[in-house]
This record gives C-alpha cells, structure tokens and sequence, in this order.
C-alpha cells in the first residue's frame, strides 16, 4: 500500500524528511513529535508549523496509521534497493568485480585484460564502493551543516516579519487612540499617516516575502541534493556520483524595521497649525529599534524604563545591544537642551553609539550622527 506513495506524502513539513513518530494536531496537519516540540519552543505559542493554528491539547496523540505507513514505505524502499540485479559489463557481460583507478570506472575481468586498459591500475570494486561512500559521507556532512543554516536563518526572517507585522498593529493602533482625542478636523491628517504606515508595512513586509521565497527554494534545492547523495550512497552505481552544492549562504538580513518613530515623531505637534490649543510638544521621542534589550518604552515613546529580563526582539541593524542605550528620533546640530528625568540617571551624547555600526538603508550616516543619544 505505501508503495503507491512518493517520499513527498511522507515528509515531515518542518524537518523535510519521513515522518518519525508522527502526531496528529487538532487542524489535522501531521507534524514530527521532535520537530513539533522544537518549533512550539522556539516560537514561544503551541501553534500549528503549517496553518498556525492554536492547539488547546497538551499532547497531541500519535497518528499510528501514518507511522506505519512510513514505517512500511521505508521497507519497501530498502527491500526494493537490495533486490536490484547487479551491474554487468555492457562489452562483455561480464560482472563488474573490478574499478579501474586511472579511468575511475568499474570494469569486468575481461576488460582489465584488454589493450584499453594496458599498464592500469586496478583494485576490487566493494573496496572501491567503500572508498567512495566514504568520500560521499565526507561531502555530506557539510551540506547537512549548511541545510541547518538555511532553515535556522528562514526562521529568524520569519520571526522578523511577524514582529514588522506587530510593530505595524500597535503603532496604527496608538496612531488611531491619538486622533480619537481629535476633532473631524483631523481625520484627514489620521488617514495620510496611517496610509504612510500601511505603505512601509507593505514594502517592508513584501521584501522579507520575497526573501523568505528564496530561501524556501534554496532549502528546497538543497534538501533534494541531500536526498540525491542519500540515494546515491544506497546504490550499487555510487561510483558515477559526486556530491556537490553551488548554494551561496543566505544573506545577512538588511530589511530595516517598521520606522515607529516616523509615524509617531510629535503627531501632536505636527498638525499644530489646526489644533494648536489641544496638543502639547514633545521635545524627544524615543526610537525604540534602537533600544537596548532590557528597556522597555512606553506605547507613546516619551518615557523608557529598565528591565531585569531581557526583551525578545529581532537583532536588526540599529538595536544598540552591547551598551545599555537608546537613540532618540529628534536631531539635533547646536544649541542647549534640557529634560525633566524623574528616578534616573540622565546623560546625552553629542555622538551616535551607531557609528561603529551599519546604518539602517532609511538613515544617512549624517542623521545617525546628529541623533542624541539616551544613555540610562
């Protein structure tokens, strides 16, 4: 029965290979036991790794029938693999008990005799097969390593673009709570900024897509050339194959974060002209992609506090991680200013502790420069 199956009806969506210990989740979707732990623990939320559903059960119970298919599909492929008739010369019909080491091919004893193969080097074909497994099992393993790097950095991208997708949810939600303590005269200035946010949130969110794609089909691609060499070292002909994998490593991330404190930099102030008896300026905002791990920044980007647990959040190039820093929005090139601070200790730096690092695609270097610097 589970010969009328292909590999692909027994793969694992998360790890890409046969099923092993499979368990039925409540969408129906068959996940890996080990596979499915791993992922519910790095994603934080017990979710489906396919639909994303929530998952209520504690232990989702195993889907015996799909074990014991796979477990089926494995003996027929291995029984299929060892009953395979072996090779005969196609000159002579002779077995193929010998591989010549200069032409690098297996010949029959007949062959090894002849004018073609005169002052040849020749040694036993099962020692020959076992030379070359072993140069396959040498080549093998760095494509492993490299598959793992795939899969690790797909899933930091994910993560990246589910957290885009967040910032853009709160930020158009506290844009909508800022214009609701306006009057109608506001509502066009509400639209324009939440179109602005919808429009970053898109061509952000559109570019990790498209990056994401691309490194489902290199895993993709790099999952069959594993099968392919798998495959290969099970055959009798391993001899003809060599291993070889022309993928580049995945690129480091330089999609920028939803740019919160371009949105929410003074929204008050911004539309003074129409409302001016109604807003009070705020002198800094604060950017929070730009904060340390441990401070966590209020929903208006006025005040930051420290925490004793470090954040969760994306390592995106302007997040200051190595000093306990955040960047305010507000440039600055002479004069003197001045902040009311309650409970803390308060400095500002003339200098971006970014300098030593890559500005973000949307910020000149000379912004990041004039960028006063919260150190806490």
């Amino acid at each position: 029965m589970a010969s009328k199956f292909s590999e692909e009806d027994f793969s694992c969506p998360v790890c890409c290979e046969i099923f092993t210990d499979p368990v039925l989740l409540l969408c129906s979707h068959s996940v890996c036991k080990v596979c499915l732990q791993k992922f519910w623990e790095t994603k934080g939320s017990r979710e489906c790794p396919v639909c994303r559903r929530k998952s209520s059960m504690g232990e989702p119970p195993m889907n015996l029938a799909l074990k014991n298919l796979c477990e089926t599909f494995l003996q027929e492929r291995s029984q299929r693999s060892s009953s395979a008739s072996e090779t005969v010369c196609s000159l002579h019909s002779e077995k193929l008990k010998l591989f010549c080491l200069d032409d690098q091919q297996p010949v029959c004893v007949v062959c090894r005799d002849s004018k073609i193969h005169t002052n040849h080097k020749f040694c036993p074909i099962d020692e020959a097969s076992t030379d070359r497994k072993e140069e396959l099992k040498t080549a093998l393993k760095p494509l492993q390593e490299k598959l793992q790097i795939f899969k690790d950095c797909k899933l930091n991208w994910s993560q990246t673009a589910e957290h885009i997708k967040i910032q853009a949810q709160h930020t158009e939600r506290q844009i909508k709570e800022e214009f609701e303590k306006l009057h109608q005269v506001l509502r066009d200035e509400e639209a324009a900024r939440i179109a602005a946010l919808r429009e970053e949130e898109e061509q952000k969110s559109q570019m990790m897509k498209e990056k994401i794609e691309k490194l489902s089909r290199d895993i993709s691609s790099l999952s069959d050339t594993i099968r392919g060499v798998e495959k290969e070292m099970r055959a009798e002909d391993v001899l003809s194959y060599k291993a070889q994998c022309t993928l580049q490593h995945p690129e480091e991330l330089s999609v920028p974060l939803i740019h919160v404190a371009k949105h929410l930099d003074n929204l008050k102030f911004r539309v003074w002209e129409k409302m001016q008896d109604a807003v009070q300026y705020t002198p800094v905002t604060l950017d929070p992609n730009t904060a340390h791990p441990k401070y966590i920044v209020s929903d208006d980007l006025n005040s930051v506090r420290r925490s004793d647990e470090e954040q969760k959040l994306p390592d995106n190039p302007e997040r200051i991680d190595y000093d306990r820093c955040i960047l305010g929005s507000e440039v600055f090139n002479s004069g003197t200013h001045c902040w009311d601070v309650e409970n803390m200790v308060y400095t500002t730096a003339t200098h971006s502790p970014l300098s030593n690092t890559e500005a973000p695609e949307d910020q000149s270097a000379a912004e990041l420069e004039q960028r006063k610097t919260v150190i806490l």
